[in-house]
């Protein structure tokens, strides 16, 4: 297989897209005035990417078979994930650390930073091996020996001997995780003032704010965010945008939670423990620290099937197969698979984390090569087809029905509700369809697109997703002639929100359901307006 090369094309619309060509067979010299069409049909394949942020990738590209993995598998793991999994919404996947396939399920994209979860606890860690390395802390320091003004009057036995050690490997002696968000403030206050039932080192129990713990723990010796003590360590040699963290009362980053990252970003973490700290021939973190981080330190299980039963390290899980992880809830991961030099990024608003990992150990994992395979043109050229048509299951229905053109221009009034939804109108009539709504806080305009999904920011937020950042990606249709469903990705996150409106005698009733969101409301209101 001859070498390709990558170049950008600009739309009519001054969209930016980031073409990769690569030859089969001996071709003549090309122009540069043949069509991009001409040349994807005629001399071999070109692998499009929409050109957001992340389009001058530092991670270099190659073809699959190049790096011993066939294009089938790929597609293969793709339709897996399409037809078992609600739903991923994103992968990358590298190989000798090229990035030989990736992809976002429309609307999400590369560009837009999604919540992490509990993936951000790598990171995390990660920044503790660095602090460690710069002697600036050490495994054996007490926790309360960070905060004296914090610790109780006569703290316990079990309180005096935890260590960092055991907040890194959730091994703290709670027998229940301490429950920060009941503390409105001095959220390390709270967690030194909660019981501690075991000796530290003996009990794993998963607990994110040991993880925050860590976090101010840094912070008190380094006078500086979790994000700002990365940002010039980590972020910056590994080209990652500066990225947002959430902060508790105090102004400390959440630690455990809360990291916005891009897919690429995620596959770099991997790629920098894979190659044992170095990158671009640069030392960046201790290769003693990413062997201890990866490798068992406390046992959480004994089931050789399960995933979550295979040992846990510095915040990243071991895994089946020899590999490890970092994780977080509804499927974000970061998969490192040693023995096959490969790292797997995916993020995802899914329940089913499991069927994930399987998917990787059942159809990317047998496919791995250790050289180069003859590359089948039929299907490279077939999964090149799939990457640039992937998108989420639109609401499926029927564009217009015959209350539709009744509702146009009609605004009706919402019974008095703790969402704070005033009124709503509706305009669902042509081929893309717009629910306005008067909310306490100003309008919200919601643009749906029939059969497919239509990208958009909100002023705001809609109802019941306040909290959840703005960007948002939605799909309506009716699905009976009086009952209208719209699907609202809130593409920051793994959350989504379905809406379903009934129509009858003049009345609305607007009934919502939330998925895949940690902190969004419980009980959603029934609205109802006239």
């Amino acid at each position: 297989m001859n070498e390709g090369f990558e170049f950008i094309v600009v739309t009519p619309g001054g969209r930016k897209f980031l073409c990769f060509f690569r030859e089969f067979g001996t071709l003549g010299p090309m122009k540069l005035a043949t069509s991009i069409r001409a040349i994807s049909s005629s001399f071999g394949l070109l692998l499009c990417a929409e050109g957001f942020a992340q389009t001058s990738s530092s991670l270099p590209a190659s073809d699959p078979e190049k790096e011993g993995v066939p294009s089938a598998a790929i597609q293969s793991f793709i339709e897996h994930l399409e037809e078992d999994i609600d739903a991923v919404h994103s992968f990358m996947i590298l190989r000798h650390g090229r990035r030989i396939a990736q992809g976002w399920w429309t609307p999400f994209d590369e560009r837009t930073p999604h919540l992490m979860h509990s993936l951000s606890k790598s990171f995390t860690s990660t920044a503790i091996g660095l602090a460690i390395g710069e002697g600036k802390l050490s495994l054996d320091d007490p926790v309360i020996s960070f905060f004296p003004d914090d610790t109780p009057a006569d703290p316990s036995w079990q309180l005096k001997a935890m260590r960092i050690r055991d907040l890194i490997t959730m091994t703290t002696g709670h027998r229940k995780e301490p429950r920060l968000f009941n503390a409105k403030s001095h959220w390390v206050r709270a967690f030194l003032h909660s019981e501690v039932e075991f000796k530290p080192g003996t009990h794993f129990q998963y607990n994110s704010a040991a993880t925050y713990m860590l976090s101010a723990i840094l912070q008190s010796v380094t006078e500086e965010r979790i994000v700002d003590y990365l940002d010039k360590r980590l972020f910056q040699p590994l080209e990652i945008k500066k990225p947002d963290w959430d902060l508790s009362p105090e102004g400390v980053n959440t630690g455990g939670w809360g990291l916005r990252i891009t897919t690429e970003d995620i596959a770099k973490l991997g790629q920098l423990y894979l190659q044992k700290g170095v990158w671009k021939g640069n030392r960046i973190l201790s290769e003693v620290w990413v062997q201890e981080a990866t490798s068992k330190q406390t046992s959480n299980g004994s089931d050789p099937d399960n995933d979550w039963d295979q040992g846990y390290g510095f915040q990243f899980w071991r895994c089946r197969n020899n590999c490890y992880r970092g994780d977080g809830a509804f499927g974000q991961f970061c998969i490192v698979i040693p023995e096959h030099e490969a790292v797997v990024a995916i993020t995802s608003g899914t329940n089913d984390m499991g069927g994930v990992m399987e998917a990787v150990w059942d159809i990317l994992l047998p496919s791995m090569r250790p050289d180069p395979i003859k590359p089948d043109t039929a299907n490279i050229r077939s999964l090149a087809i799939k990457l640039k048509e992937m998108s989420l299951p639109a609401v499926e229905g029927n564009p217009r029905s015959p209350v539709s053109e009744e509702l146009f221009q009609r605004i009706f009034k919402v019974s008095e509700n703790e969402a704070g939804v005033n009124s709503v109108s509706f305009d669902l009539h042509g081929d893309d369809h717009r629910i306005t709504v008067e909310m306490d806080h100003g309008k919200e305009t919601l643009n749906l697109g029939t059969e497919k999904y239509i990208r958009s920011k909100m002023n705001h937020h809609l109802p019941f997703t306040q909290g959840m950042r703005r960007q948002i990606g939605a799909s309506g249709a009716w699905v009976k002639p009086d009952e209208y469903q719209a699907k609202i990705y809130l593409t920051e996150t793994p959350a989504s929100i379905l809406y379903r409106f009934s129509f009858k005698n003049n009345r609305v009733t607007w009934t919502s359901q939330m998925r895949h969101s940690l902190f969004g409301p419980k009980n959603l209101t029934i609205l109802r307006g006239q």
